[in-house]
């Protein structure tokens, strides 16, 4: 029996179909959808689309589904539907309506299972991890500022790096780019993004977009749930909190999430990051369980020397024993030693596979690099045309 993309494909008439307009398009469920969901489908100038279902799960459409997930986005009633792809492709309407509705389940399957392969499961066309000649990346990550806590220490943010910071009329136009560019997901990172007073602002800016936000912190400021409450009113999507097991507040600000995702019955994806040490490797499991206590969404695992490779397989062992996912592609402070990594038998100090190419990097200064820690220049994004980013991040 032909796969669903086998027999979408196969009705495409060249000489009759031509592209949607390439663009982005999104779809925010209302609130009393129970669901809570949002699609964001990026067509790209030759039909073919890139739909992005919570900023998780990312499938590679060809031109037909493309355009079905675009119906499914737009809300067209399922008639027009049938209609519009009975005329444009040689299908009958009531074949037209099968498929559409069977995208429609598929699609809402990875919605209420987040975790589920869209490869395997879903019958969707398999891609090589990156390797589309994509017209922008999917994710954009903001260092708002280098500047961090008193008292914490700079192991990993270049705080001499830049000068200057950009203002929040800078940062809006930056947002603002992105979103013109057909990026629809930004991460808000530092240094400490929540430092930075405008950090709600620029939260409120994106969401009017319609734009998937996410912020990477190490949550000490969190723990103050009126703040964090304002953050999520200004659309605050999902967290990471770059965890300090030693200090009260950033288990805190666990709590505070925690708190906030009972009362306002949302489901807001937070995960947790890592890095195990020589002074907490001993203590990793304990605080892994900790963690799922917490009610994280996911976890990430780092290691800070290479003589730790060993305590890091275990740890994640016994964070898949106890049933928390594995993310690794957050910009973290990035090291060679994370389980994909060591799995993969990656190089080590090479950077991650999508940087440059999934999501770009930009500085408190609005120079762009392909990613954290990766310094070489591809432009500024308040002196520089996008065009002439993208180019240089494609070479």
């Amino acid at each position: 029996m032909d796969s669903f993309v086998e027999r979408v494909k196969a009705r495409i008439n060249p000489e009759r179909v031509r592209p949607l307009e390439a663009g982005l398009y999104s779809y925010t469920a209302p609130a009393s959808d129970p669901l809570n969901y949002r699609l964001h489908l990026r067509i790209e100038p030759g039909g073919e689309g890139l739909l992005i279902i919570n900023a998780s799960t990312i499938l590679h459409l060809n031109r037909t589904a493309a355009e079905y997930a675009y119906h499914l986005v737009e809300q067209t009633g399922d008639e027009n539907v049938a209609e519009a792809m009975a005329e444009r492709y040689r299908v009958n309407k009531n074949r037209a309506a099968q498929d559409y509705s069977e995208l429609k389940e598929r699609i809402h399957t990875l919605i209420e299972t987040p975790d589920l392969d869209p490869v395997t499961y879903l019958d969707f066309e398999r891609h090589q991890p990156y390797s589309d000649n994509i017209g922008a990346p999917y994710r954009l990550d903001c260092a708002l500022t280098y500047q961090l806590p008193k008292g914490a220490k700079a192991e990993t943010t270049p705080t001499k790096r830049v000068k200057k910071e950009l203002s929040t009329k800078d940062w809006k136009q930056v947002i603002d780019k992105a979103w013109e560019a057909g990026i629809p997901h930004i991460l808000f990172t530092g240094g400490e993004p929540t430092l930075r007073k405008d950090l709600v602002d620029l939260l409120q800016h994106a969401e009017e977009h319609g734009m998937v936000t996410g912020l990477l912190t190490d949550g000490i400021k969190l723990g103050d749930s009126k703040y964090l409450k304002a953050l999520l009113d200004a659309g605050l999507d999902h967290a990471m909190i770059v965890l300090q097991p030693d200090m009260k507040n950033t288990w805190e600000s666990l709590t505070s999430f925690s708190y906030w995702k009972d009362v306002l019955d949302d489901d807001i994806f937070v995960a947790a990051h890592l890095t195990i040490k020589d002074d907490n490797a001993s203590k990793v499991n304990g605080l892994i369980d900790r963690l799922a206590e917490s009610g994280v969404s996911a976890v990430s695992l780092s290691a800070s020397h290479p003589s730790l490779e060993e305590a890091l397989q275990a740890a994640r062992a016994h964070a898949d024993f106890g049933g928390l996912p594995l993310v690794w592609d957050l910009p973290v402070p990035y090291s060679a030693m994370n389980p994909v990594a060591l799995e993969l038998e990656a190089a080590k100090g090479s950077h991650p596979e999508g940087a440059g190419k999934a999501w770009l990097y930009v500085e408190p200064d609005g120079d762009v690099l392909p990613a954290q820690g990766v310094n070489k220049i591809l432009g500024n994004m308040i002196k520089d045309e996008w065009e002439t980013i993208w180019g240089k991040a494609r070479n």
